[in-house]
Formats: C-alpha cells, structure tokens, sequence
C-alpha cells in the first residue's frame, strides 16, 4: 500500500523576526504540518489543505523543499504502508492558530533556534533535513 501526504515548513516575519510554525502531534512529538492526498487535489493544493486544516494558517507555496520516503505499519490492518510525504515552504498570509485537536495537541509559533532545538530534542528524524532545507533558505546555520 501506498500514501502520498504533503505539508511544510509555514513561516512568517513579525517585527521584522523570522518565526516558524511548530507542532506537537498527539503523541508528544514535534512536527509539521501535513496530511493525506485527497482524490483530485495536486500535491501543492494538498500541502496547503493540510497546513490551513491542522493549524488554521492560510498560506502561500514559495517553493518545493524535499520529498521524504518511509514505510510504517497501518494501526488497524497491520499492512505495511509505503509514505511518501511532499514538503513545501509556506509563507503565511494569515496568522491566528486554530488547533485541529483531534490530530494535534499544540501549535506555536517559534523563532528558528527554537524550532531546531524542539526538532532535535522532540522531532521525528525524517523532518530533520526538511526542517535544515527551510533554514538555509533564509541563511540560518544550525
């Protein structure tokens, strides 16, 4: 079986910081906002679906950041499934969090150093080269 998801990296500058959007998933974990290919949808309309639904942020693709491949095993059939998961940069238009609370327990807006550090203590290692590739973007070396 296969899943084809996507999501990103959704920023923001507020006075002039950089602050980046960081989510903690319903199992403690730190990570970005994605979600599943709906019948129909594009990748990128995919993408910012699932950005506005986990997290009620709209926002605008800047570019393609990486695509990230795993497998796992589904919670109910046992069946291994095949992820691939498309990540975009996004640049928010809108601001104010609304947190999909069925998926998600929080959502908050950080500055860079805190985002990595959350990563790196908290994050699911495969957003790790995601979350570098939307630093070095904006010149931020971790």
């Amino acid at each position: 079986m296969k899943e084809i998801s996507a999501g990103g990296v959704v920023y923001q500058f507020q006075d002039g910081q950089l602050l980046l959007l960081m989510i903690e998933d319903r199992y403690g974990k730190v990570t970005l906002a994605k979600g599943k290919q709906e019948p129909g949808e594009t990748i990128e309309e995919t993408a910012l679906r699932e950005v506005l639904e986990e997290t009620g942020v709209g926002g605008r693709l800047v570019e393609k950041l990486e695509t990230v491949y795993y497998e796992y095993n589904h919670p109910v059939t046992g069946e291994k499934v095949k992820k691939e998961v498309h990540y975009y940069l996004v640049e928010a238009y809108t601001t104010e969090i609304t947190v999909q609370l069925e998926e998600i327990n929080a959502v908050r807006w950080c500055t860079p150093e805190e985002a990595w550090m959350m990563q790196q203590q908290k994050g699911y290692k495969n957003n790790e080269i995601v979350l570098k590739k939307a630093l070095t973007y904006f010149k931020i070396e971790v």
